[in-house]
């Protein structure tokens, strides 16, 4: 891929820092990325992605729009209601440039189906709003050692976390093995509107870094923060020995 005349003006402000340039603008847009959930936390993400010059990006949802996601879901407008979420994400996204592919799967991920929907992206993203799914996720990312870059909002406090399962490290079951018994999420206990745009900017930027190899990124750790008082903490994440996913690699 080679970037033209309008994008070089377009991207300009990225390609002037020493540690993108031109050559990592073309890795940014060769980059695979999959975005699981375009709700509070995909939009933002999916946007700032986007905007950043990715060039193929997948879409997992298949939740349509109501009235209620239109306070923080912000590729949607009320003209969209009642239509999926990754058709109009994509719609939205394919403005911003004609040349992104983007693919949209209109399901619940599962395990039936979550090989043949990621096994082509090197970047997973998760912004799913429940452990079930959270856990699938980072169960199949360590199995094929993919990038995982994850985001939990409740209430006012959000979390990011962000796994390089191509290296040995810690994972989500390592601190969280199981299904909590009360799960907590925006539609029983709120969420400040705002939070999501922070913490899906934050997972994009996550994204960027470890497509570029730049910064330090939150690997073996998980970034707390709250909107409130706008405190940031960073909390290291330890290998736990028996968990099932590294007794699957010790005794595999």
């Amino acid at each position: 891929m080679e970037l033209n005349t309008s994008e070089l003006k377009k991207y300009s402000r990225q390609l002037i820092l020493k540690n993108i340039g031109v050559s990592g603008q073309k890795k940014i847009f060769n980059s695979k990325i999959l975005v699981i959930g375009a709700g509070g936390l995909g939009c933002p993400l999916l946007l700032y992605l986007a905007y950043s010059g990715a060039g193929n990006l997948g879409i997992v949802d298949n939740d349509k729009i109501e009235i209620s996601n239109l306070s923080r879901q912000v590729l949607f407008t009320k003209k969209d209601l009642g239509k999926f979420k990754a058709t109009i994400s994509k719609r939205f996204i394919r403005k911003i440039n004609r040349k992104i592919i983007v693919k949209t799967y209109l399901k619940k991920i599962n395990k039936e189906n979550i090989h043949s929907i990621a096994k082509n992206y090197d970047y997973i993203c998760d912004g799913t709003d429940n452990f079930k799914s959270r856990l699938l996720i980072n169960d199949y990312c360590i199995k094929y050692k993919k990038i995982l870059i994850s985001s939990a909002i409740s209430k006012y406090d959000g979390h990011i976390f962000s796994f390089n399962f191509k290296k040995d490290g810690p994972c989500l079951r390592c601190f969280m093995p199981n299904i909590p018994s009360l799960e907590q999420n925006c539609e029983t206990d709120g969420i400040m509107s705002t939070l999501a745009g922070i913490a899906g900017s934050i997972q994009a930027n996550e994204v960027i870094k470890s497509i570029l190899n730049i910064g330090k990124p939150l690997r073996n750790e998980i970034m707390i923060f709250n909107s409130l008082d706008l405190s940031f903490r960073k909390v290291k994440l330890n290998k736990n020995s028996s968990c099932k996913n590294h007794l699957h690699v010790l005794y595999k």
